[in-house]
């Protein structure tokens, strides 16, 4: 990877992060009700001057287009902005709760890899046979059924047949790692299934143009064992499409863990989300948004990278 391709994406990935940022800062504006409406709640003793200086000290009370250019300003002096709600630094409560989200991410797409990848290379390789017709209806079943319904499901049955299984109760790697490995696995295991289904059809899809292609009908005719055809020939160039999903993939579990760390009680960047959008903590809301768009551009240029790993024919420039 070129340092000029490099620098490319990054100067272009810029104005894509910022208009993320500024369509949900207008988004969330929209939404009826504000810091100040939930802080004071239904019953309201503060007289209409009291609740003015209240959206003056929070700077609510300029227009909505100079309330962004503020946080702006701050954001490039590198002020990443304070809690309406706790008055924690924002960039304080990031560092806090992103290891839990990054956690149940890389274990998510362990199990999709796990389960998806193997399966779709079978269903591959047994085309059209009882075995490629079975994987194909899991798929499409794991593509129709909600994560927050195969969370349930998976809750209902570890809590009734493994009576010590720890579910809830959320504990740091660092204090007891084997603890911390039960309470992470079914909401891992929940958003893995869902996307080995996506996986799996890819894998499938991929390994069956790779395998009608002139190479591999070439190393037939030499000879070539079938496990070494699959193994050193196809499966390397069908990993290409594979690792552009898992890079989609990885990225939308980094935005998109809010159901699941809601269900499971986990304290990440997700839960953290929820909880300032309910309470219209404006400076947590932008910087989770920035921080999680930087982390998908970073994720897309690291895709490309692995490209050119999996296949030296591949030059980005």
């Amino acid at each position: 990877m070129s340092f000029s391709y490099l620098l490319r994406r990054v100067i272009t990935s810029v104005p894509t992060v910022f208009f993320v940022v500024f369509v949900v800062f207008i988004a969330i504006h929209l939404v009826p009700g504000d810091v100040v409406d939930m802080m004071l709640g239904t019953q309201n003793y503060l007289t209409q001057e009291q609740i003015n200086q209240l959206y003056k000290q929070y700077g609510l009370d300029k227009p909505l287009i100079v309330q962004f250019g503020v946080w702006l300003k701050n954001l490039f002096a590198l002020d990443f902005g304070t809690s309406l709600r706790t008055g924690k630094k924002v960039i304080d409560l990031i560092f806090d709760r992103f290891p839990v989200t990054l956690e149940l991410s890389i274990l998510s797409m362990v199990f999709a890899s796990a389960i998806g990848i193997p399966l779709g290379i079978v269903a591959a390789i047994k085309k059209n046979s009882f075995i490629d017709g079975l994987v194909r209806i899991v798929g499409l079943i794991g593509l129709s059924s909600p994560s927050f319904w195969v969370g349930a499901i998976l809750i209902v049955i570890f809590s009734g047949t493994f009576k010590g299984f720890n579910i809830f109760g959320y504990v740091h790697i660092g204090e007891d790692f084997l603890r911390n490995l039960q309470v992470m696995f079914l909401p891992a295991l929940t958003l893995g299934l869902m996307l080995a289904a996506q996986i799996m059809r890819m894998a499938r899809s991929s390994m069956l143009d790779v395998l009608q292609q002139e190479y591999i009908r070439t190393a037939k005719a030499k000879g070539v064992s079938y496990s070494k055809l699959i193994g050193k020939h196809a499966l390397k160039n069908a990993l290409i499409p594979i690792v552009t999903l898992s890079g989609i993939q990885l990225g939308y579990l980094l935005a998109g863990t809010v159901v699941i760390e809601n269900m499971f009680a986990l304290p990440g960047l997700g839960r953290l989300l929820l909880q300032a959008v309910n309470e219209r903590d404006y400076p947590v809301i932008q910087f989770v948004v920035m921080f999680i768009a930087i982390l998908i551009v970073i994720l897309n240029i690291l895709v490309d990278f692995i490209y050119t790993l999996i296949d030296p024919r591949v030059e980005l420039k």
